[in-house]
């Protein structure tokens, strides 16, 4: 189980200026797909105002972007694995671009909700599929661990940046224009994958896990709904798919979620980090996008210039963070980061930041600070320790995490706002401020939940945990390759 990731030798002859197209490539399908769903969330009174959309329906629009990546991006990981991580990339590079262009051109707000979900479709092919060639590029660790912090890094810096990129197109052109920008970075990575990304395959990969899949599905798409849509009924059948994923997959010899990952503390704890963090983003821009343009009554643009500082603490202390973990491992950015975004959301939970612009700015740049740092540790601590064959699944369970938190933020924020002003027939600024408050409680809790994981779940006892882990993954693993031929006709 520790061969290389494809056949043959590793593509260690790859000379280091194309080992670092491979990464900007890898790097423009990241921007593209984490940049799409926090620019549109600027855009959400705008689209409100033309579609004639409910908050709920504003919900969908970001939920079942982020909804359908969760779901498949694992599936889309192993397929890659399977028939070749190359065609895959493109393949995902195609039906997001197509979904794009659907999307500036939704003539509804179901259509749109549903091109989404094409968006959707390719983007889970681009997220871990990269991530697995950037693994797969990068054979030396130190090379390695620098590919991955760039990364995170583009994560932090797309989602912080996304509100003013998304109140610039808003503004000038309107809000099908932010899909538009999806079209010239997309064909520019398919072109550049077709001249410079080698194939490649992993040596046994693993085999459909189609139950699994469905439960995984189940589980969150029916979860989502409950809290949107408030449905007990959906909330049962939630509970009853989690406890078919946690009976039937540590049964199957190649689960689509291996759950003993999660002996390993680093790996849980970046679970429960990436979950935690990007709830905590995703309720808190769904809000101040609400905030400043349907109560404070600001432009789009004007919206996005507000959250400005936000977007440049994240720009800065996006690549700082992932130069602090190569030299000092994950836990100082991890603590720093779960500090930073409870305090920014304190400001607002307990002190009502937004009545006054000072203290809303103060909001936004502790905030963006906190989110800045704690992504870069997040793909890093997942994949410590990992078996090389299993960094890349370590990976894709990291981003489905990041992709899960902010769905569930977006759902969260979205219901307790509404339940808080049902009362009210428009937003005033003391109504929104009452309702929003509990959000940002919850919100300050995340920040605290990563500040807590982040200290637990990276010292001495936990690297011991993973290093014990990854022994028996690859123990147990071997056991299985060897016996594969026995016991294939039994299953």
């Amino acid at each position: 189980m520790s061969e290389p990731l494809q056949p043959g030798p590793p593509k260690a002859g790859l000379s280091r200026g194309r080992q670092r197209i491979v990464l900007a490539i890898c790097c423009m399908s990241l921007l593209i797909v984490s940049l799409d769903n926090t620019a549109l969330n600027v855009a959400l009174p705008s689209l409100q105002r033309e579609l004639h959309a409910s908050v709920s329906g504003l919900q969908w629009t970001i939920d079942a972007y982020t909804l359908v990546l969760a779901s498949l991006l694992m599936l889309s990981g192993s397929t890659a694995d399977r028939i070749g991580r190359r065609k895959v990339f493109l393949t995902g590079l195609v039906l997001f671009v197509l979904g794009s262009l659907l999307c500036s051109l939704a003539p509804s707000l179901e259509a749109l909700i549903a091109f989404r979900m094409v968006q959707a479709v390719g983007g889970s092919m681009l997220n871990p599929v990269a991530m697995s060639i950037i693994i797969n590029t990068f054979t030396e660790p130190a090379a390695r661990a620098r590919a991955i912090g760039a990364w995170g890094a583009v994560v932090g810096v797309s989602m912080a940046t996304g509100p003013l990129v998304g109140g610039l197109l808003v503004q000038s052109v309107g809000w099908r224009a932010i899909f538009w920008v999806n079209l010239p970075i997309g064909l520019a990575a398919l072109l550049l994958t077709l001249r410079y990304v080698p194939e490649s395959r992993a040596p046994r990969p693993r085999r459909p896990d189609p139950v699994g899949q469905i439960l995984v599905t189940l589980l969150l798409g029916s979860l989502t709904y409950a809290i949107i849509e408030t449905s007990v009924l959906f909330a049962g059948i939630a509970g009853l798919a989690l406890v078919g994923v946690l009976l039937y997959e540590p049964r199957r010899r190649e689960p689509l979620i291996d759950l003993r990952f999660f002996r390993s503390a680093p790996f849980s704890g970046a679970t429960v980090i990436a979950v935690c963090a990007f709830s905590a983003l995703g309720a808190f821009l769904f809000l101040n996008t609400l905030y400043l343009q349907d109560v404070r009554g600001l432009s789009a643009l004007h919206a996005g210039l507000f959250m400005l500082p936000m977007a440049a603490m994240t720009f800065v202390f996006a690549p700082l963070s992932g130069r602090l973990v190569g030299a000092r491992g994950p836990r100082p950015s991890l603590v720093l980061a779960g500090t930073a975004m409870a305090a920014g959301a304190l400001l607002f939970a307990a002190f009502h930041a937004e009545t006054s612009t000072p203290m809303l700015f103060t909001g936004y740049v502790v905030f963006g600070i906190g989110f800045g740092l704690v992504n870069a540790p997040i793909t890093n601590t997942a994949v410590s320790g990992m078996p090389r064959a299993q960094a890349g699944v370590a990976a894709a369970v990291a981003s489905t995490s990041r992709q899960i938190g902010q769905t569930l933020g977006v759902a969260v924020a979205g219901a307790v706002l509404t339940t808080g002003l049902a009362s009210a027939a428009t937003y005033t600024t003391e109504g929104f401020v009452e309702a929003s408050k509990p959000v940002y409680w919850i919100v300050t809790g995340c920040g605290l939940a990563v500040l807590l994981a982040g200290a637990l779940t990276s010292g001495s006892w936990a690297r011991g945990t993973a290093e014990r882990t990854a022994r028996r993954l690859e123990a147990e693993g071997g056991l299985q390759t060897t016996t594969k031929a026995s016991t294939s006709r039994h299953e």
